[in-house]
């Protein structure tokens, strides 16, 4: 980032040392117990592992997803008063908004959103791709996750809780016969930092989590039950096509909730792969995110609309 467009912004230089930049801070560890937890796409695979790692902190969940006989069964499963289940697709902004306030009247309070609802296309080329399948892809993966979040902000705003959306490590590789999820991806890696920044003249905090493979239904029809998906997934070097458990990918999303990261990566294969071009990225969102400069603009923008900060 060049020093005239850091000045700009108010904002010293990167540092030319390793060392951390004076205007970051350091954030207080979120304790679970007791808190209010949402999830979104919580009946299976990575949402309903979270949700079973959440209560065992100590916390109460809130289930989310559209596969009602699925949530019901996940729901029961879970200590009697520590987990209710909400049927709603996160496509419907209506009904996001009625389930966050379900949330809230049920438990009392909201403290963390992980927005993991996501779908997993068959590989097709832009050239191939239905459209209709695009929007729905992009509908539930990208838009769905705003529509989660929207309605839950003040709440989270007000408890000074954490915000965590799942991306993927698709929102930074190649997209390989996956433009729909790729694209869907990267655009909640943004959602993801634009809240960081928005949210720090607040206790309230945001993050993204990037996964790998992880080993869900969705992975297993779109790679191993697909002749072409095979052929895809083997295209990746084979530590890179090593798949984690939904129970490793929930406890990377707990731990990143719990020390209230900017980002989360699993597994650590793609740590080197995300930092060649994170460097800069990473200290320049907390020193937009610590900037008195930044936060008055936003708070001038939220003003604008009849909203205070």
């Amino acid at each position: 980032m060049s020093a005239p467009l850091l000045s700009l912004l108010g904002l010293p230089g990167l540092p030319a040392i390793p060392g951390v930049p004076a205007v970051l801070r350091a954030d207080p560890r979120i304790e679970l117990r007791g808190r209010v937890v949402l999830v979104t796409g919580a009946a299976e695979g990575i949402g309903r592992a979270c949700a079973g790692a959440f209560v065992a902190r100590g916390a109460r969940v809130v289930l989310v997803d559209v596969a009602a006989d699925l949530l019901r069964t996940t729901v029961a499963d879970l200590p009697a008063g520590q987990a209710h289940g909400i049927v709603a697709d996160v496509r419907d902004r209506a009904a996001m908004a009625a389930a966050v306030e379900e949330a809230t009247a049920t438990f009392g309070r909201l403290d963390v959103v992980v927005a993991n609802a996501g779908v997993t296309p068959l590989p097709a080329t832009i050239r191939t791709t239905d459209l209709d399948d695009f929007d729905r892809v992009v509908g539930i993966n990208l838009t769905g996750v705003v529509n989660t979040v929207h309605p839950a902000i003040d709440e989270v705003m007000a408890r000074g809780g954490h915000i965590l959306v799942v991306a993927s490590v698709a929102a930074f590789a190649p997209g390989l016969g996956g433009v729909s999820y790729g694209a869907s991806k990267a655009g909640v890696e943004q959602v993801g930092r634009a809240l960081r920044i928005e949210l720090g003249s607040t206790e309230a905090t945001a993050g993204v989590a990037y996964f790998g493979v992880v080993a869900t239904s969705l992975v297993r029809k779109a790679f191993d039950e697909d002749p072409l998906g095979r052929e895809v997934d083997g295209l990746l070097p084979p530590p890179m096509r090593k798949r984690i458990t939904p129970e490793q990918a929930a406890a990377t999303i707990v731990a990143a909730v719990e020390r209230r990261s900017a980002r989360a990566i699993a597994p650590k294969v793609w740590e080197p792969y995300a930092l060649m071009r994170e460097v800069v990225n990473r200290r320049f969102d907390e020193a937009l995110r610590a900037s008195p400069r930044i936060h008055r603009i936003y708070a001038a923008i939220e003003e604008r609309a009849g909203v205070r900060m």
